[in-house]
């Protein structure tokens, strides 16, 4: 009963520790410049309430492109990582080929290399493709980025699928293509909910391939085109403040659709 309660008390402490700058940013985007500074710890009262850095970014047409761009850019990553993923990881762990060891191995040390150590190298080849200053670009990036991770978390749960399910559908003259997407995908779930939750984070706070790759008015993504609050001399910072907490909702929204999945493939990760 103790540990219990100190496991608890530990975990609740780490919770307040990670909320409570989410926390600060939302209450200070509805308080006033001068009720920021004077006290960032206080609640918005009737005085310094003021919702006029939420009015500037919803008025702003760039930062609405902006969070299309971010909506688009991580969208179609996360589509493209988990087909991708998934069709790897069955075929790693469903069928035995010369040099599968080495690709899997292959696969894994794209987990341990940081993909930021390549920037130069992948910057000199968007450029020798033509695609610096466009979505694709960044797609591309965080695809090859994701797909390691993905994969691997994948390959570990399509291996707990029965061998008897997929022999049953064989026997019945079931094709591969529809024991992947209608036998192996719905039941591993759990495990698409987590790579959908560990993928998404950090391609919607990405600051550092935007910024290399599409700094362009037109391919800005909300994380990069907050820095146009951001001036030399003087900063709004109601702006900045709304800004970051509309960026943070999305990820909020995927979090409480997806808890229950993403709690059961950590715990199932966990058993395996």
């Amino acid at each position: 009963m103790a540990r219990s309660t100190f496991v608890h008390l530990v975990l609740g402490g780490y919770s307040l520790l990670v909320l409570c700058p989410i926390l600060l940013v939302i209450l200070n985007s509805f308080k006033t410049r001068r009720a920021i500074f004077d006290d960032p710890l206080a609640l918005p009262a009737a005085a310094s309430f003021s919702v006029a850095g939420y009015l500037k970014v919803l008025s702003n047409a760039s930062v609405l492109g902006m969070f299309a761009n971010s909506a688009l850019v991580t969208g179609v990553s996360l589509a493209l990582i988990l087909l991708f993923g998934a069709m790897a990881a069955w075929g790693l762990t469903e069928y035995g080929f010369r040099g599968n060891r080495w690709l899997v191995l292959f696969f894994a040390f794209g987990i341990m290399v940081p993909i930021r150590l390549g920037s130069v190298s992948i910057l000199q080849t968007m450029v020798a493709l033509d695609l610096v200053n466009t979505l694709t670009a960044l797609v591309l990036v965080y695809v090859a980025q994701g797909l390691p991770l993905a994969i691997m978390i994948l390959s570990e749960f399509i291996q707990q699928v029965p061998g008897e399910l997929k022999d049953a559908a064989r026997c019945d003259g079931v094709g591969e293509f529809t024991i992947f997407f209608r036998i192996i995908l719905p039941l591993i779930r759990p495990a698409v909910a987590t790579v959908t939750v560990f993928t998404m984070v950090p391609i919607w706070n990405d600051l550092w391939f935007p910024l290399i790759l599409a700094p362009s008015e037109g391919t800005q993504t909300i994380t990069l085109g907050v820095q146009q609050f951001i001036g030399q001399f003087a900063t709004d910072w109601n702006a900045v403040l709304a800004a970051l907490s509309l960026a943070v909702l999305p990820i909020l929204v995927l979090y409480a659709l997806s808890s229950r999945q993403l709690i059961r493939g950590i715990t199932a990760g966990a058993v395996k």
